[in-house]
C-alpha cells in the first residue's frame, strides 16, 4: 500500500511568482480602460483641483507684473505731493484741486531735503481743447518746469523739450504726447514749428515724446506739456495768494530707500511753511510709490495664497473622490483577488497593482489638469490683456500634489486589498 505523498512546501511555494512591474502596469491599465467613465469620473477632481490651482497662481502673477510695471514706469524712487482737497457744495474735488501749494513750495523743498535728487512742479488741466485747422480735440495739459522730463522719464522722439529761456518768458510753446501728435498730424507730416491753440492761444510744437503707452487704463502720450509760466499766467490764472500756484510737484530721491526720510522731512517743512499747528490736518497730500508697490505686493500675494489655498481644498476632494472609488473597486472586485491569490498572486502584487491604479490616476489627471490650467491662464491674458507668467514651481507643485494625493487616496484601498483571505474573497458574491 503506497502512502499519499504530502505536498512539497517548496513546489508550493514556486508557485507564488513575483509580477513584474511591467505586468502591473499593464494590468493597471487595462482594468482603468475597462471603466472608462469612472475613471474619467474619478480624475475630474484631480483636473480640476490641478487646473485651478495654475491658473489662479498665473493671473495672480500676471496681474502683480502688469501693476508692477505700471507703478514702476511712474517711478520706483518717487513720490508725489499734491495740494489739497477744494470743496464745492459739501462735495470733495479731489487731491490737487485747492491752492495750497506753490512752485516756491517746491523750490524750497529743492534746497532744504538732503534726499531730494530732483523736485518738479506742475499745473494739470484734463479735458482741454486743442484745434489744429479744422481738426479739434480733448487732451490733458500739463504746465511743467524743465525737471520733469527725466523725473517721468519723457524722452523727445523729434524735436526737444522746451528750454529755460522758454519757462523764464513764459514762451507759447509746446511739447506734444504721441497720441496727440496723431490726432491732430498726418503720417509723414512735419509737427516740429507748426502751431497748434489750446483754448484760443496760439502755440508753436517744439517736439514730441517717445510713447509710453497705458498705465492704469490711461493714455501717457494723450498729452501736451507747456511752461509751467505760461500754463499759470495764460490758462489757469494765478490764484494763490503769493507766488505761482501748482497742482504739485514730483520729488526723486537717489533710490528707493531713501523715500521715507525725504517723506518726513517734506511733511515737516511744508507744515512749517504753512503755518499748521500740531494737531491740525495737512493742507497736501504725500504718495510714496515704494511704498504702494510693497503694499500691492503684499496683499497680491496674500490674496494669490488665498484663494489657492482654496483651489487646493478642490484637489483634496479629489482624492477623497480617488479613495472612495478605489474602495468600491476592492469591493466589486473581491472575487478576482481570491482567484488572483489562488493562483499563485502574492499580496505585494494585489497591493502594488491598486496602488498603481490611483497613481495612474492621479498623473494622468494631474497632466491634463496642467495643460487645461496653462490654456485657461493663456486665455484669460489674453483676453484681460495682462502678462502670460505660469511660474514653474506652480506646475512643479500642482503635479506633485497630484502624485501625494494618489500615493495617499489608494494607500488605505491598496492595502485592504492585499489583506484579503483568498478564500473568503471565493466565497464572496
Amino acid at each position: 500500500m503506497k502512502t499519499a505523498r504530502s505536498p512539497n512546501p517548496q513546489t508550493h511555494r514556486r508557485k507564488r511568482r513575483k509580477v513584474s512591474l511591467r505586468e502591473i502596469l499593464i494590468m493597471s491599465i487595462e482594468t482603468l480602460w475597462n471603466n472608462k467613465l469612472r475613471t474619467a469620473l474619478t480624475m475630474l477632481g484631480v483636473i480640476i483641483g490641478i487646473s485651478s490651482v495654475i491658473m489662479i497662481t498665473s493671473i495672480g502673477q500676471g496681474v502683480q507684473q502688469q501693476t508692477g510695471a505700471q507703478i514702476s514706469a511712474l517711478g520706483t524712487n518717487v513720490m508725489v505731493v499734491q495740494a489739497g482737497a477744494a470743496r464745492r457744495g459739501g462735495v470733495s474735488q479731489g487731491a490737487g484741486s485747492a491752492s495750497t501749494l506753490t512752485w516756491e513750495d517746491a523750490r524750497a523743498i529743492a534746497k532744504q531735503v538732503p534726499d531730494a535728487k530732483a523736485v518738479t512742479a506742475f499745473l494739470q488741466r484734463g479735458s482741454i481743447q486743442v484745434v489744429r485747422g479744422n481738426i479739434n480735440i480733448s487732451t490733458t495739459l500739463l504746465g511743467t518746469d524743465l525737471n520733469y522730463p527725466s523725473i517721468k522719464n519723457i524722452q523727445p522722439q523729434a524735436g526737444l523739450f522746451f528750454t529755460q529761456a522758454d519757462l523764464d518768458s513764459g514762451r507759447p510753446v509746446a511739447f506734444i504726447g504721441s497720441t496727440v501728435r496723431d490726432e491732430l498730424f498726418r503720417t509723414g507730416e512735419s509737427t516740429i514749428g507748426a502751431d497748434l491753440r489750446i483754448q484760443g492761444k496760439r502755440y508753436t510744437v517744439v517736439g514730441v515724446a517717445e510713447s509710453k503707452g497705458l498705465s492704469g487704463g490711461q493714455d501717457l502720450d494723450d498729452a501736451i506739456y507747456i511752461p509751467l509760466t505760461n500754463m499759470s499766467s495764460q490758462i489757469v490764472g494765478n490764484n494763490a495768494l503769493t507766488g505761482v500756484s501748482i497742482n504739485g510737484f514730483w520729488l526723486e530721491a537717489a533710490d528707493g530707500d531713501q523715500l521715507n526720510a525725504a517723506q518726513f522731512q517734506v511733511t515737516n517743512i511744508l507744515r512749517l511753511r504753512h503755518g499748521i499747528k500740531a494737531g491740525d490736518v495737512d493742507d497736501f497730500r504725500i504718495t510714496n510709490f515704494v511704498d504702494i508697490m510693497s503694499t500691492f505686493t503684499t496683499v497680491m500675494g496674500s490674496l494669490t495664497l488665498m484663494v489657492g489655498a482654496i483651489a487646493g481644498i478642490s484637489l483634496l476632494v479629489g482624492g477623497i473622490g480617488i479613495a472612495n472609488i478605489m474602495l468600491v473597486s476592492v469591493m466589486e472586485r473581491t472575487r478576482e483577488i481570491g482567484i488572483r491569490k489562488a493562483v499563485g498572486a502574492t499580496s505585494g502584487s494585489i497591493l502594488s497593482q491598486f496602488l498603481t491604479e490611483a497613481i495612474l490616476i492621479s498623473v494622468v489627471g494631474g497632466v491634463i489638469g496642467v495643460g487645461l490650467g496653462v490654456a485657461l491662464a493663456f486665455a484669460v491674458a489674453t483676453i484681460f490683456k495682462f502678462p502670460f507668467v505660469v511660474p514653474l514651481w506652480s506646475i512643479g507643485t500642482g503635479f506633485g500634489l497630484s502624485l501625494i494625493v494618489g500615493v495617499l487616496a489608494g494607500g488605505i484601498p491598496a492595502r485592504n486589498a492585499a489583506k484579503l483571505n483568498p478564500i473568503s474573497a471565493l466565497r464572496s458574491d
